[in-house]
């Protein structure tokens, strides 16, 4: 018996109940994944971040260069609305951010969301200061070798990634600065 084509499936028309059914899929299975992730921080061999150049979404115009931000100390945190882990981190982040932009941090995010609504809906009940770009196609993600929701990358101020961050848990923050700060002292 042939297999149906679940493209097909998922693109005709049909009720509006089932039409939903892609987004609650992926929102389901996005928190299943986020939720069972065990978080994870791994200090690497300094390695040149790859180029990131995406349209911002909030909290700023223009696009997210990642070269325009060299000289800084850079923490880019990838997340999607079906997250449940980022409803903690990106506030978090914020928080961080706030206390450490003075000594040289900069914080972005870069949302992993199909659809520019579904981010937008969701830094409306958890806002943020910095700059929130928007990479629908996947293409950055792939690159930094995106494997978890929320996975943050610390950049120096050469432009290489220092340390990975996946997952993130309520008191996390508090290594994160700690390990911010001493990439901001060196």
């Amino acid at each position: 018996m042939e297999q149906p084509d679940l493209t097909m499936f998922l693109t005709q028309q049909r009720p509006k109940t089932l039409r939903r059914f892609p987004r609650t899929l992926t929102f389901l299975l996005g928190l299943i994944l986020s939720s069972s992730a065990v978080v994870m921080s791994e200090t690497i061999e300094p390695v040149p971040a790859p180029e990131v150049t995406l349209p911002i979404i909030a909290n700023g115009s223009g696009q997210l260069n990642l070269a325009d931000l060299r000289g800084n100390v850079v923490y880019l945190d990838f997340w999607a609305s079906w997250c449940g882990p980022c409803r903690l981190s990106l506030p978090a982040l914020d928080g961080i951010y706030q206390t450490l932009k003075a000594d040289g941090l900069v914080v972005a995010a870069v949302s992993v969301d199909v659809v520019e609504e579904d981010s937008l809906d969701f830094l409306e009940r958890y806002q943020v200061s910095y700059p929130v770009a928007i990479d629908t196609e996947g293409e950055v993600p792939r690159a930094f070798g995106v494997n978890g929701m929320p996975s943050g990358y610390l950049i120096d101020r050469e432009g290489r990634v220092r340390a990975v961050h996946v997952g993130f848990k309520r008191g996390d923050e508090l290594a994160l600065a700690d390990e911010i700060r001493a990439l901001l002292d060196e």
